[in-house]
C-alpha cells in the first residue's frame, strides 16, 4: 500500500477504493470518507460494500503495523447489510440447462465454467492455475499451497470428463504457462469470469453464481452416495479437532473414486436425464 492509497492495477472491492482515495494520505483519511465511501456503494451493492469494509479495515490496520496511523477509521462501522449464508444448488434439470447454454460460450471460459462443476474447485483456484500444476498422463491437479485458500497444499483428481477438458484447453492455450491466459498482455491469467457468467445466466435463464457449481457438485456426491469426510478433503476443507491433527491420511484413492463418480453421474444426467435412482456410489477398496 505504501503511505497512500493507491494500486497499479485494480479489480474487484478495491476498484471504489482507489477512485475515491487515490490520491490521499493514509492519515488523511477519516471516519466520515468511510461512511459516505460505504454509503454510495450501499446505494447499488450493498453486499459489496460489506466486502469493501473488510478490505479497507484490513488496510488501515496494515498501517497501523506499520506505524502510518495510530487509529482505524473502521473502528465501530458494522457491516452495511447482515449475510444469509447461501445454500443454493441447482435441479438436475438446471444442471443440463447450464451445461447446454455452455456450448455457446467461448471456449476458454466454457472450459472452466465445466470444470468448476466437475472438479469442485473454488474459481479462483481454477483461473490461477498453471500447467505445471496438471498432470495429464496420471490425471492429477496439484494446487500448491501458495495458491489455496487454506494455505494446504491439495491434490484433485481428475476425472475422465474433467481430463478432457484439460486437454482441449492446452490446444487452446497454446504455449501459455497458464491454463486460462489473459488477452490481454499485462496480467497473465484471466482474472475473473463475471461477463461470461452473466451472458450464461441470460443464455439459459438459470439464475446462479460461481460458487452455486461447487456447492451443487458436493450435494449432489453427498447425495449420492459419497461419505461428508471424503467430500471434504476434495473441498479442502480444514478439519479441526484431535483427530483431524493426527491424520495424515491422504485421501487420494477415495477422492479420486468420488470425483471419477461425480463425472460418470453429471455424463449420464446431461445425456440420460434424470439418473438419481440409478447411479449411486459404492466405496471402493
Amino acid at each position: 500500500m505504501g503511505r497512500r492509497t493507491r494500486s497499479a492495477r485494480a479489480s474487484g472491492p478495491h476498484v471504489p477504493i482507489v477512485r475515491r482515495w487515490g490520491t490521499m494520505k493514509v492519515r488523511e483519511i477519516s471516519r466520515r470518507h468511510v461512511r459516505e465511501l460505504l454509503d454510495d456503494i450501499a446505494e447499488r451493492a450493498p453486499i459489496e460494500a460489506n466486502r469493501v469494509l473488510a478490505v479497507i479495515r484490513k488496510m488501515f490496520n496494515f498501517a497501523i503495523e506499520r506505524d502510518w496511523l495510530d487509529v482505524n477509521p473502521c473502528q465501530l462501522i458494522k457491516r452495511v447489510v447482515r449475510e444469509q449464508a447461501r445454500d443454493r444448488v441447482l435441479t438436475e434439470d438446471e444442471i443440463r440447462s447450464v451445461w447446454s447454454a455452455l456450448d455457446d460460450e467461448q471456449p476458454l471460459m466454457a472450459g472452466l465454467i465445466r470444470l468448476r462443476l466437475l472438479t469442485a474447485q473454488r474459481g479462483g483456484e481454477l483461473l490461477g492455475a498453471r500447467w505445471e500444476e496438471i498432470e495429464m498422463a496420471t490425471g492429477w491437479w496439484t494446487i500448491p499451497a501458495s495458491r489455496s485458500k487454506n494455505k494446504v497444499s491439495h491434490r484433485v483428481p481428475l476425472s475422465p470428463p474433467a481430463l478432457r477438458i484439460f486437454q482441449e484447453l492446452h490446444a487452446i492455450s497454446g504455449k501459455s504457462e497458464w491454463v486460462f491466459p489473459s488477452p490481454v498482455k499485462k496480467i497473465p491469467h484471466v482474472q475473473h469470469a463475471q461477463k461470461a457468467f452473466e451472458r450464461l445466466r441470460e443464455r439459459c435463464g438459470v439464475m446462479f453464481r460461481g460458487h452455486d457449481l461447487r456447492r451443487t457438485a458436493a450435494s449432489l456426491m453427498v447425495g449420492g452416495g459419497v461419505s461428508r469426510l471424503v467430500v471434504a478433503k476434495i473441498l479442502n476443507h480444514v478439519e479441526t479437532g484431535i483427530t483431524a491433527v493426527y491424520d495424515r491420511y491422504s485421501y487420494d484413492a477415495e477422492k479420486r473414486a468420488a470425483l471419477d463418480f461425480w463425472g460418470d453421474r453429471l455424463e449420464a444426467m446431461i445425456r440420460d436425464g434424470k439418473v438419481g435412482r440409478v447411479l449411486r456410489f459404492e466405496a471402493r477398496r
